[in-house]
């Protein structure tokens, strides 16, 4: 980026109009090429000193340009097709309008709970839920932020909300595998498949303190019944599924976290580890891990680890629970 800004614009153009159009002559000049990530409010935040609201601002204003879409765990990238330069307004501090220039899609989408709800899940996707806040949600749908209130009371609502709507489109197997050993993995996965879907939610389902919503507990009840329906008593059932589901959360940390580190680096997992190539053949000459490296094997897969983990994790508590029930 050039970091230059006419003398003209720093009087008069409110800050987040002249980030906007910084990052616009980079991607005018190809220096921020189509696919390229941009960088994420928290980025910013960081490199301007400003709030995330004026960084939110610097994503939407170019995201209704049309210069930037979001994909779901990469974040913000410059779009393949450019439109045409902006030839007005010439006015430095020109800013845009409410309404003047709407997201592709949210003209005419009626504010509802369930549109608000929506559009907070697809921001925690993309960007985590650091990038989720009210005036972003309202942002997105081209309302003034007050408007949501009317539908969500606080932000603390939102989250529930989202909560339950990720788990109300990931319900437990219905009717349940046969086998405890088979039920119980069926359900694991269907709650892996959430995590890797929404790893924001992870931090929210912590086993101490979970954001409690009807769909989420619905997996709860229904692996009690599962365990009880094979003779297990109502205490170890309940410790069982407790432990099950801290195996889930705590291997879906570990997507949660580097879906996390990927917003904020612009590296995904594979490129992340491909640069430490460097750093893993320096440790491998110095012989002390040839236990470790005499196995070559790539980057970490965490389907793969997930399932191994669970395979034993699952034949040891059947196990345990088939002897205390006798």
């Amino acid at each position: 980026m050039d970091g230059h800004t006419a003398p003209e614009d720093r009087r008069a153009a409110p800050v987040s109009v002249r980030i906007a159009a910084e990052l616009r002559r980079d991607i005018a000049a190809g220096r921020l090429r189509p696919g390229e990530r941009v960088p994420s409010t928290r980025e910013i935040t960081r490199r301007w000193g400003v709030a995330m609201a004026t960084a939110t601002k610097v994503i939407t204003t170019l995201r209704q340009e049309g210069l930037v879409r979001t994909l779901p765990g990469v974040g913000t990238v410059v779009g393949e097709s450019r439109p045409a330069p902006r030839t007005a307004p010439q006015g430095p501090a020109a800013p845009v309008r409410p309404g003047e220039r709407r997201r592709p899609g949210a003209a005419g989408t009626r504010l509802t709970r369930t549109a608000i709800v929506r559009t907070a899940v697809g921001i925690a996707d993309t960007e985590g839920l650091d990038g989720v806040s009210m005036r972003r949600v309202a942002a997105e749908l081209g309302a003034a932020p007050m408007a949501l209130y009317r539908h969500v009371p606080a932000k603390e609502d939102l989250l529930r909300l989202m909560v339950e709507a990720v788990f109300a489109e990931h319900p437990p197997p219905e009717p349940a595998p046969e086998g405890m050993r088979e039920a119980l993995a069926a359900g694991a996965r269907v709650q892996w498949r959430l995590c890797r879907r929404h790893p924001w939610v992870v931090p929210l389902m912590s086993i101490a303190r979970p954001v409690l919503t009807p769909s989420s507990v619905d997996h709860t009840e229904w692996a009690v019944r599962v365990l009880k329906g094979h003779g297990v008593g109502a205490p170890e059932a309940l410790n069982a599924v407790v432990a099950l589901t801290g195996y889930v959360l705590g291997m879906a940390a570990q997507v949660s976290d580097d879906t996390e580190a990927a917003h904020e680096t612009g590296l995904r997992h594979a490129q992340w580890w491909a640069a430490r190539e460097p750093e893993l053949s320096r440790l491998e000459a110095t012989g002390r891990y040839p236990h470790l490296f005499a196995y070559t094997a790539g980057p970490p897969d965490f389907d793969e680890t997930f399932e191994f983990g669970l395979e034993g994790f699952l034949a040891g508590l059947e196990a345990r629970l088939r002897t205390a029930a006798g």
